[in-house]
């Protein structure tokens, strides 16, 4: 689907679909050339999400589709508006309109450039659809959008288009299945992202290379599968020089069956979603890329599979990290920590970037906490989390801090080696006592780890994305974050 902007002023083109946003209690605004019966038009209320369609009686549109996105208040309209996009492009779809172009009587507002990128952005994430495996697939109706907008709000729609693609992509990495979306094709999807911009380099690091790194860690989780893992490094540098370094890191599990330690079988389908960090990185950085961003970003997915094996790891079995600390392996279900220590020991060393966040499916406390709706923070930075809260707060995608007490620090510690991969069961707070592990490894640099185990699928339905398929988290949050720089 090809989303773009038309002038205000320009004679409306043939349509299948003409969509009237209205505000509760306002009367909506049709182009003089689009007629529809009266009563039609006397029964919209502009409720929020409340839709009416009907057909036109004269002009160049077949349809006409009154969308209410109520009486919201100003800091809640940009969430409304996207929810709004998204009902748009489904109904769109489902009535099989082939073109649809929307007015509105939004630009006015003061926060035109936010509203014109959420009704992008609830477009293009409403209109996403996985039907690659299907034989019988349905060929897809809705070709073009065209949005009437002008100044703020035109560039507004503009950046939501990349940014609702970005998180299109990252959600076609997560609803992939398995046998398809292997740690080989995390490299392909990463190369043919570097290929696509002039400004991107990548660095892709196989087990060889990774031994000679010492990262041995990360190697050990995928002894257990065929497939071997990768170390996958991108960076995008502006053309102006840049005061700030930015490191992503995504936990690249692409299956996760916990090793020896295995998971039960119940939903353990759902446990391709265990790369949903990867994919959250790689879509932030496809749209770093077209933003052409002011900043330098990396991007490090390590990429694993965790089955069992006869040479898989065994619980009990030491380990010892890029950075020199051993790691006892108490339970193999608890891999994504140590594929995690190397991608962010590699990013201290190598990198020394200004500052670091992960994304991580990492633990079920942080669903237990949580729930589906928020991300759980931990870090050692205070400012760093504070700003990835406010980002959330604004793009719709929430943060909750959570913390790292000195205690839980303690209860990582190793009886045979330096560190243990999980923590006592009388301990608690999980998320908590993975990131108090996962700070061993970033030595002094500002550093954000984000669980998204809740977050990345299985949310409630919010038009533009929700249920059991992938929610593409944390693509927006990072956008949003680093245009605040």
């Amino acid at each position: 689907m090809k989303i773009t902007t038309a002038s205000p002023n320009r004679k409306l083109a043939r349509t299948d679909l003409f969509v009237a946003i209205l505000a509760e209690g306002s009367d909506p605004i049709l182009p003089w050339e689009v007629q529809i019966p009266a009563l039609a038009e006397e029964s919209c209320s502009g409720k929020a999400r409340e839709m009416r369609l009907t057909d036109a009686t004269q002009g160049p549109a077949e349809r006409v589709l009154f969308v209410g996105i109520g009486d919201e208040k100003l800091d809640t309209l940009a969430e409304t508006v996207r929810r709004c996009g998204a009902l748009i492009a489904k109904k769109a779809e489902k009535i099989g309109a082939k073109s649809v172009t929307v007015g509105h009587d939004l630009a006015g507002e003061a926060e035109a450039s936010g509203l014109g990128q959420a009704l992008a952005e609830g477009l293009s994430m409403g209109a996403y659809q996985l039907q690659d495996f299907k034989s019988d697939g349905k060929e897809v109706s809705l070709q073009r959008v065209s949005v009437i907008a002008a100044g703020d709000f035109k560039k507004g729609v503009s950046k939501g288009v990349i940014i609702g693609e970005a998180n299109c992509l990252a959600r076609r990495l997560q609803d992939t299945p398995a046998n398809c979306m292997r740690p080989r094709d995390l490299v392909k999807e990463a190369r043919a992202l570097a290929a696509s911009s002039d400004q991107v380099k990548i660095k892709v690091f196989d087990e060889k290379a990774m031994r000679r790194m010492k990262m041995g860690s990360l190697l050990s989780v995928s002894r257990g599968s065929q497939e071997p893992a990768y170390l996958i490094h991108l960076v995008y540098r502006p053309k102006k020089k840049s005061h700030s370094k930015v490191c992503f890191v995504g936990k690249g599990l692409t299956f996760d069956a916990g090793g020896i330690s295995l998971k039960p079988s119940a939903k353990m389908h759902e446990m391709k979603y265990d790369m949903s960090g990867g994919a959250a990185v790689l879509g932030t950085m496809a749209a770093v890329a077209q933003l052409k961003l002011n900043v330098e970003v990396h991007v490090l997915v390590p990429a694993s599979e965790n089955l069992p094996d006869g040479k898989a790891n065994k619980p009990g079995d030491l380990v010892t990290a890029m950075n020199g600390l051993t790691i006892e392996i108490l339970n193999t279900d608890a891999e994504g920590r140590l594929i995690l220590a190397d991608a962010l020991a590699y990013a201290e060393k190598t990198i020394k970037p200004d500052s670091v966040v992960d994304l991580a499916t990492l633990t079920g406390a942080v669903v237990v906490g949580l729930g589906h709706e928020y991300s759980g923070a931990t870090g050692n930075d205070d400012s760093l989390t504070d700003a990835l809260v406010a980002a959330g707060k604004r793009c719709g995608e929430l943060v909750w801090p959570l913390p790292i007490h000195p205690q839980h620090e303690k209860d990582m510690k190793g009886s045979v080696g330096d560190l243990q991969n999980i923590s006592p069961p009388t301990t608690g707070a999980g998320s908590s006592t993975g990131g108090a592990f996962l700070k061993n490894f970033v030595g002094d640099v500002p550093w954000v780890h984000l669980d998204i185990a809740g977050s990345a699928w299985g949310a409630a339905d919010r038009d533009y994305q929700g249920g059991a398929s992938g929610t593409g988290v944390g693509v927006r949050l990072l956008i949003e974050y680093l245009q605040s720089f």
